[in-house]
């Protein structure tokens, strides 16, 4: 337990990538502590492994942005406590011991995509509904939507929300980018367009919506910085 905290506590000290050469990367430290292994060699074949890799990436994304974890995550303290001892007992980790309580509210905005998740949902318990809170709070981040959620690529972010949240999901019969697609829906539900034109290959933003959301992770953009940190550093000392 005192060894896994403080593996804790020196990963979420480092926010952002590579800020010092040497020291851990934080998001794969702590995605490593949570499951054993990097997030590059996770096995997701089976659901229930592939649900694991999905919040851990989730709530590494969240250490790399640095804050409230809890909140970050779009999660309370409570659900995130719930959430490491439901799905990472073997961390030895919990939430009480060293996230502060968010004190922070949830904004109307992240509210509206959680409901509609909520509503859509394909699978019963708590899973489901912290991943529900967990994608829209970090749908309001600016990056893709799978980059934010700390995936390794965007199929995985399909994969997610059509074994979680099917009946939305198979709406999106397009492919549209996921964020446009949960703000077109609720648009629609609302009865709203938010189109500008009827057909979608005549919209002069249709690469908004359905460009391509290709490019490196950025769990794997920071190990690249970080390897490359600590080769100048190791050099610095050689040449020194």
């Amino acid at each position: 337990m005192i060894a896994a905290r403080a593996s804790l506590i020196e990963a979420t000290a480092y926010p952002t990538a590579a800020s010092e050469a040497g020291k851990p990367h934080a998001g794969i430290e702590f995605y490593r502590l949570l499951t054993g292994c990097a997030p590059a060699e996770a096995d997701i074949s089976a659901d229930d492994d592939f649900d694991r890799h999905v919040l851990a990436s989730i709530l590494a994304a969240a250490v790399m942005d640095g804050g409230s974890i809890a909140e970050r995550a779009g999660l309370s303290a409570q659900e995130l406590n719930d959430l490491l001892i439901g799905c990472f007992p073997s961390a030895m980790v919990r939430a009480f011991t060293w996230i502060p309580e968010s004190t922070s509210e949830t904004d109307d905005e992240t509210i509206m995509v959680r409901d509609l998740l909520l509503a859509q949902r394909s699978t019963e318990g708590d899973v489901g509904r912290w991943l529900a809170a967990m994608v829209a709070r970090r749908a309001m981040e600016p990056n893709h939507l799978w980059e934010d959620l700390g995936l390794r690529e965007r199929p995985e972010l399909s994969r997610l929300l059509l074994r979680h949240f099917a009946p939305l999901a198979t709406r999106n019969t397009r492919n549209m980018r996921w964020k446009r697609f949960f703000y077109r829906m609720l648009c629609e539900d609302d009865g709203f367009v938010m189109c500008t034109t009827p057909v979608c290959t005549q919209c002069n933003d249709f690469d908004l919506c359905f460009g391509e959301e290709n490019g490196e992770s950025r769990m794997a953009e920071r190990r690249r910085e970080f390897l490359r940190g600590s080769g100048d550093h190791v050099d610095a000392a050689r040449s020194a």
